[in-house]
């Protein structure tokens, strides 16, 4: 049954050898994410089945499909195949247009051929034919001649040293040529060409011919289809480079940044980088940058006196920072992309750096006054933000940190004051309790001394905190009164506060009139219901100092009651108080 199968479907293929204009439907089997997968996965369709063919669709993918054929036809062998399990069960039938250029068989351009046909007119009779327009002939450009080893060594002789690199730059990318980039053909080259050649169903002679030569250029450039790249001059930014124009257009001015916006479905963008300024400017700006959502925290970054190079890499975005000082001028650019297109993204980038040109001007600082402002934006940039921010404070000259639990859950990074690293030392879910402990050397200003006896009901107590997340720059003091000394269900661990507070002031210290620590603030919900406007909770100092000593971590008693005036309390509470942020 399968041999008759097999026959039924042959007989279909020698008809599409001689295809009409209607035969433009194809059946789609596979679609890889780079040239390479894609010709190896082809080399096993071609194996055993004819008329496979290869085309790019764009954005970095290329299909493999068999045909061409009618719209029939392509059913009926989409059907068959499915049936014999030849090709896989997702396949299914597609248009010549969903297709652009042809990478396999090599040097065959069906799509071209099928575009005559169907632009061909029928014949009419002679009394409806006009005089056409007379157009001068342009003679399309003629196809590389083939040749002999003899004839295509000679030809190799007539390239330039750029030409000669640039082959085997287009063999190390497509995974045949590991050395150096020397512009010299040595035994190394040689077999590479050779390797590429039996690859691509050359004879594997070690010398590339002209055509040879042509065809591997073109799987090299092939990946930048659609990329559109064109020599654009910002004469504002005075910079010249290479920009993929298919995927960004210019947006604005927001020195010292030309922003070119994506345009479609790649999420690509580009940054020109023009400012005055020295080597101090350099490091600022290297330091800023670090801090802006588009480069990812994770990545390989340097800095030198008259240049940077800062990689940004995330799960979903890879950014590609370079600049450079000369004569009192910073000028770079970024490339952001989505990640996982390695291939595109690479040699994208290499255009890009290849081509940059430093020419006359440098953007005005005044450029793009006029644009959105916000606290979170840097020159139109959005400023990377932690995942969550609440207060802590610290309770060892060593940096220990007590907080709440929930700003330390779920987080890739734990920071205090936005430039430590932490990690948590001790918790107690219960409690709601966590210890923070820096990873590098940390000297606070002050530490919180707890208090060691009964605080006295209605006494006047303060919370501090960063109520805003860190907006403000330094926390902040709200006063309130000392409600109840247990929880509302007598929990001993407990206490009830009379204040108003913001989700920023959970982890903060409670102190007394005298600055001694009462406790640490809870969050504003409680066993899954808000508490109403005015009553907190706060865990007790006995709890906080007991998941400290579990922590192996010593902590000082006070029996000061001193009253304070609110000034000097909140100078001396807000020494001991720090933001701690959770990143993702």
């Amino acid at each position: 049954m399968t041999r008759l199968v097999i026959s039924f479907v042959f007989s279909i293929f020698m008809l599409a050898t001689t295809a009409t204009a209607q035969q433009t439907f194809w059946v789609q089997v596979e679609a890889q994410p780079s040239l390479n997968r894609a010709q190896q996965s082809i080399r096993q369709y071609a194996a055993n089945l004819q008329d496979v063919n290869g085309f790019s669709i764009g954005a970095g993918w290329y299909v493999i499909a068999i045909g061409p054929f009618t719209s029939e036809e392509a059913q009926q062998v989409l059907q068959v195949y499915r049936a014999e399990q030849l090709i896989p069960r997702d396949s299914y039938v597609a248009l010549s247009s969903d297709y652009q250029q042809q990478f396999w068989p090599v040097g065959a351009n069906l799509l071209e051929s099928i575009g005559q046909e169907e632009t061909a007119q029928p014949d009419v009779a002679e009394a409806d034919v006009t005089e056409p327009e007379i157009q001068p002939v342009v003679e399309p450009d003629p196809e590389p001649a083939d040749e002999t080893p003899r004839e295509a060594r000679a030809s190799e002789r007539d390239l330039t040293r750029d030409q000669r690199a640039e082959l085997q730059i287009a063999l190390k990318w497509a995974g045949f040529y590991e050395g150096a980039i020397d512009a010299s053909y040595g035994r190394g080259t040689r077999a590479s060409m050779g390797a590429w050649q039996e690859a691509n169903l050359f004879e594997p002679s070690g010398i590339l011919t002209t055509k040879q030569r042509a065809v591997l250029l073109q799987q090299y450039n092939s990946v930048l289809d659609g990329m559109n790249l064109q020599l654009i001059q910002d004469t504002s930014a005075g910079i010249e480079m290479q920009l993929p124009m298919g995927v960004v257009k210019f947006e604005r001015y927001n020195p010292p940044f030309a922003h070119y916006a994506a345009t479609g479905d790649v999420d690509g963008r580009v940054l020109l980088i023009s400012q005055a300024g020295d080597a101090n400017t350099l490091g600022g700006l290297y330091d800023i940058m670090q801090t802006l959502e588009i480069v990812p925290e994770t990545g390989p970054r340097t800095l030198k006196n008259n240049a940077f190079t800062l990689i940004g890499e995330s799960a979903l975005t890879i950014s590609h920072t370079q600049a450079w000082l000369k004569d009192g001028e910073i000028k770079g650019f970024t490339l952001i992309w989505p990640a996982g297109d390695e291939e595109r993204r690479t040699r994208l980038l290499g255009e890009m750096q290849e081509s940059f040109q430093r020419i006359a001007g440098v953007l005005d600082p005044a450029a793009g006054s006029d644009a959105l402002q916000s606290i979170d934006l840097v020159s139109g940039l959005e400023i990377r933000k932690p995942k969550m921010t609440r207060s802590g404070f610290f309770v060892d000259r060593s940096g220990i940190v007590v907080t709440t639990t929930d700003v330390v859950q779920s987080c890739s990074r734990i920071t205090l004051e936005d430039n430590y690293e932490a990690e948590v030392a001790a918790s107690d879910a219960a409690l709601g309790i966590a210890v923070l402990r820096p990873t590098g050397r940390l000297s606070p200003m002050a530490v919180a001394a707890f208090q060691n006896g009964v605080p006295r009901l209605q006494s006047d107590i303060a919370v501090a905190g960063y109520s805003y997340g860190g907006v403000l720059g330094a926390p902040t003091l709200t006063f309130g009164r000392l409600a109840d000394v247990k929880g509302l269900n007598g929990e001993a661990d407990m206490k009830r506060l009379a204040l108003s507070v913001l989700d920023g002031d959970v982890g903060g210290p409670v102190v007394d009139a005298a600055g001694n620590v009462l406790g640490m603030l809870l969050p504003s919900i409680q066993n899954g219901r808000a508490l109403p406007e005015g009553v907190s909770f706060a865990a007790d100092a006995a709890a906080v100092q007991k998941v400290l000593e579990q922590a192996g971590v010593s902590t000082s008693d006070s029996a000061d009651s001193t009253h304070m005036a609110a000034e000097a309390l909140t100078r001396k509470v807000i020494k001991m108080t720090v933001l701690v942020s959770c990143w993702e």
